[in-house]
């Protein structure tokens, strides 16, 4: 999947690369660990390739918090509804941790709009998800983009 991914963006041409690298780090489970190494891998600048993986994360992230918000609102005016077993140990999760925990390590077991939409459906304000996955979604892009930047210049 990741070199069709890789593909994908390698199909756009050579100066317009970076969008593709965003809009595949736009994917859950791509994100932008796996964006900005795809866009190392493509021979992008890692400042560039970690930039526009982020950017595309972000946006798509931002996009599943503002919609889950809006659902929430709706959905909740005056009920309660109980928890499927998978979302009360997600729920757990998130109240152990709280929204820069599960925002910070989330990012290791479920993509960031799958995880960012169940903070917003726990009740989560909207603004601490998004700046605490705004704020992991560029670490962990750094992280992968540094290591893959390094990665490659050993390799040559």
């Amino acid at each position: 999947m990741i070199q069709d991914l890789q593909d994908f963006a390698a199909g756009f041409p050579e100066a317009a690369q970076w969008l593709g690298v965003a809009l595949v780090s736009a994917i859950p489970f791509v994100e932008s660990y796996f964006g900005s190494i795809i866009g190392v891998l493509l021979g992008l600048h890692p400042a560039i390739a970690i930039a526009v993986a982020v950017i595309g994360n972000i946006v798509s992230m931002a996009i599943v918090v503002i919609a889950a918000g809006a659902v929430r609102q709706r959905a909740t005016r005056g009920s309660t509804k109980e928890l499927s077993p998978r979302r009360a140990k997600l729920k757990q999760r998130f109240d152990r941790f709280g929204v820069a925990g599960v925002s910070l390590l989330g990012q290791t077991l479920l993509p960031s709009q799958i995880t960012s939409a169940a903070m917003v459906s726990f009740g989560a304000s909207r603004n601490a998800v998004l700046f605490w996955q705004t704020i992991s979604i560029i670490l962990w892009g750094t992280a992968f983009g540094v290591l893959a930047a390094f990665g490659v210049n050993l390799a040559a």
